[in-house]
């Protein structure tokens, strides 16, 4: 089966994730998208994060009733920080039978230089590639690549928190039911 990894922090994850998700999944040759949610992102300050287990499960909650989408914990049992590259050889390891590839946008693709071991990532991984505003596609390291027209929302995690601690709503940025879990716990307030 041909499986995109959606690597995020998910802080939280948002409508424009599982749009983003599942447009790979109805226009490309990826037969499943999984959200890969990292418990400590190198680039990322890990104190800003809620708490990994409780973004895993808005992530879940996001996802429940889509059989095309899931949400991972894969890094949450590998050594931390979480690099791409150990995950996909883990995964590779563990299942064989899957053809994986990184599903990022045009901005992670300009930063992806910047990745552990990026040469030896592109070289055995198909790259599936969305346009975000303001970041061209730019293919410096020669990666195998596939883009997708996918729709451009500017919906951020960081402005959904901001929303949040000002009290305001963040119906329709959010799936209903991580919206209802985000209130009923008070997170990120």
């Amino acid at each position: 089966m041909k499986i995109g990894l959606y690597f995020g922090s998910f802080n939280p994850v948002h409508i424009g994730h599982c749009i983003i998700a599942s447009h790979f999944v109805q226009n490309t040759a990826l037969e499943r998208v999984w959200l890969v949610v990292s418990p400590q992102n190198p680039f990322k300050e890990s104190t800003a994060l809620l708490n990994e287990y409780h973004r895993l499960h808005l992530a879940k909650l996001a996802t429940e009733d889509e059989i095309h989408l899931k949400a991972s914990d894969i890094e949450f049992h590998l050594p931390r920080p979480s690099y791409t590259i150990d995950t996909l050889t883990y995964l590779k390891e563990k299942h064989p039978e899957h053809e994986f590839s990184i599903l990022l946008g045009s901005d992670g693709l300009q930063n992806l230089h910047k990745w552990k071991n990026a040469a030896i990532l592109v070289k055995e991984h198909t790259l599936y590639v969305y346009k975000r505003p303001g970041f061209e596609i730019i293919n410096t390291l020669n990666a195998q690549i596939e883009i997708a027209e996918a729709p451009l929302l500017e919906i951020s995690s960081t402005h959904i928190r901001e929303l949040i601690k000002e009290g305001k709503s963040i119906r329709y940025l959010v799936p209903d039911k991580v919206r209802e879990e985000i209130a009923m716990y008070h997170y990120y307030r």
